[in-house]
């Protein structure tokens, strides 16, 4: 529930505190005295539009607006601060500042907040209905999830969003399915030539420097084995590192024990020598061999080398990289399904899906259709004694695209006027019929699902006598299961109020007064008589008054 609103500086508001009670709640006072400044403020404070009526008192540099709200731990705005991790565990405080130039900051908790985020707050915490509101029953988005409340289907409607997004995956798991395999099948004889084509090369990594490696040693293969042959012969020669070595160690060999153990690392360095230089000579004597093996094999090793070179180009990759292509081309032809099996399958789930969606979604939509009907006939036997009874209201189904709502798209129209087309709410009513219609739809929303605390902008005006006391009447009712706040002019109404504020005019400031006993009985009495209040007015004002205490009586008891 909104606990209390805050103004400070606000048109022509210096500083007021209202404090409010669960039920109803009433602002009253002579026009101009600043009611709807109020309610603007509430306005501001729960993310409205600032600027307009709701502007800086004239002097100050900045007004503000705060909003203190109690609602119920469970409460949909608590999930909402939870997302933007601000604490809201008690008590939830929208705080709005408004600068003379028009700038406006926004806080939740004492916590910055944009705009948005506080008009989605302030939407959730509170439903305010006027001629200029967007929000609640004005905003047609929000027809279809009070309708199913109204019905207790939102259960059903539960069920038909998930297999809506089960058959939606289903589908589009069979969309991806049916172009890959048409791309696939497209592709079928490039990727198979592309198969065959590099199986036969069979390229491994590595190959192609290697080739290259032995294609620049066989084009030098003359000159390089002169110099091979001439550095073995430096080593194996009659004068060769080998026979100097082993004369050397022979000698060695032949020194007395005792030289020979002086000489012994040098004896045992020496055999190393002889043996490297031993083994370095096989190995240029077996290049050597390879040169002269065969003097094709240049013709043959460049003939792969550019065969492996023009594999690389045409698949746009590095020759290293022809066996990882040759592998996802044979990847890709094992999972060509030309004969579509795959497809077929997931074509029938997503048929599947659909067809579980569509038999759940016919049964909200008969059950929707079935709950409009009670719907219109109790809004209807709302709207005679509020003076509405030439008036019609009935819920439209506009038939849409298949989606996680259902088959359907839901909007409450009226038609004030017999014989008019229907409409919008806001475009066919006007004044106080937008919100005598708000009020008696709300009424009848209200017994299934409580809505948020409400606010009504004058939803008596241009009425008096039996239907003001029928509003009144109305409200009281409403205000049994939801918070409802209103500016009225009605005696009628006022007297029924939880918690009676008086708004008045003392100079250039709006004063604000909460109203108990002898007080709020003369406020009704002036509503009832004008200027002069008499004694008949007072009587008046007390029979309306002990009248609306009893009505609630009467209803819990009609209840029972």
């Amino acid at each position: 529930m909104l606990a209390a609103l805050s103004v400070r500086d606000i048109v022509l508001i210096e500083a007021a505190t209202l404090e409010f009670a669960a039920g109803l709640n009433v602002l009253t006072g002579e026009t101009g005295a600043g009611k709807s400044i109020l309610l603007d403020a509430l306005g501001l404070a729960t993310g409205g539009r600032g600027g307009g009526r709701a502007s800086v008192r004239p002097g100050s540099s900045q007004g503000s607006a705060t909003a203190l709200f109690e609602p119920p731990k469970k409460h949909p705005a608590r999930a909402l601060l939870a997302d933007q991790s601000i604490p809201g565990e008690g008590e939830i405080v929208l705080r709005r500042t408004l600068a003379a130039d028009g700038r406006t900051r926004a806080f939740v908790n004492d916590e910055p907040v944009g705009v948005g985020f506080l008009k989605d707050l302030g939407a959730a915490l509170l439903e305010v209905h006027g001629q200029s509101d967007d929000r609640g029953l004005f905003d047609s988005a929000t027809h279809r999830l009070l309708l199913d409340a109204f019905g207790g289907l939102e259960a059903l409607a539960g069920e038909v969003a998930a297999l809506f997004a089960a058959y939606d995956s289903a589908r589009i798991a069979a969309e991806d399915l049916k172009r890959t395999r048409a791309q696939a099948a497209a592709d079928a004889d490039f990727i198979k030539q592309a198969v065959d084509e590099l199986t036969a090369l069979d390229a491994e990594a590595g190959e192609e420097e290697t080739l290259a490696s032995e294609r620049a040693l066989l084009m030098n293969a003359a000159r390089i084995a002169e110099d091979i042959s001439a550095a073995s012969d430096l080593l194996s020669g009659e004068r060769g590192a080998e026979s100097a070595l082993a004369g050397a160690l022979k000698r060695l060999s032949r020194m007395s024990e005792q030289a020979r153990k002086a000489a012994a690392a040098a004896e045992t360095a020496l055999e190393q020598a002889f043996t490297l230089t031993e083994e370095g000579r096989r190995e240029l004597d077996a290049l050597l061999s390879r040169l002269e093996v065969d003097a094709g094999a240049l013709d043959r090793k460049e003939e792969r080398l550019f065969a492996i070179r023009a594999a690389a180009r045409k698949y746009a990759v590095k020759p290293d990289g022809l066996p990882i292509v040759l592998a996802g081309f044979r990847e890709k032809l094992d999972a060509l399904d030309l004969s579509g099996g795959k497809l077929k399958e997931a074509e029938t789930a997503a048929a599947h899906a659909r067809a579980q969606f569509l038999a759940s979604a016919m049964r909200l939509t008969e059950a929707r259709k079935a709950a409009a009907k009670n719907l219109e006939k109790a809004v209807a036997g709302e709207l005679t004694p509020l003076k509405l009874g030439h008036a019609r209201f009935r819920v439209a189904f506009v038939e849409g695209e298949p989606s996680a709502q259902g088959l359907e798209r839901v909007a409450f129209e009226v038609a004030t006027v017999e014989g008019a087309p229907f409409g919008p709410l806001t475009k066919i009513a006007s004044g106080g019929e937008l919100a005598r219609f708000s009020l008696a739809i709300k009424v009848v929303l209200a017994q299934a699902a409580p809505p948020a605390a409400l606010v009504f902008d004058e939803v008596d005006r241009g009425v008096g006598g039996a239907v003001a006391d029928a509003v009144g009447l109305r409200l009281q009712k409403l205000a049994q299961t939801t918070q409802v706040l209103l500016v009225t002019h009605s005696p009628q109404v006022a007297a029924r109020a939880e918690r009676h504020f008086r708004i008045s005019r003392k100079g250039s400031k709006t004063i604000v007064e909460q109203l108990d006993g002898d007080e709020r009985l003369e406020e009704v009495a002036r509503m009832l008589s004008g200027a002069e209040v008499t004694a008949e007015a007072r009587a008046a004002a007390k029979r309306l008054i002990e009248e609306a205490k009893a009505a609630p009586k009467k209803s819990r008891k009609a209840r029972v």
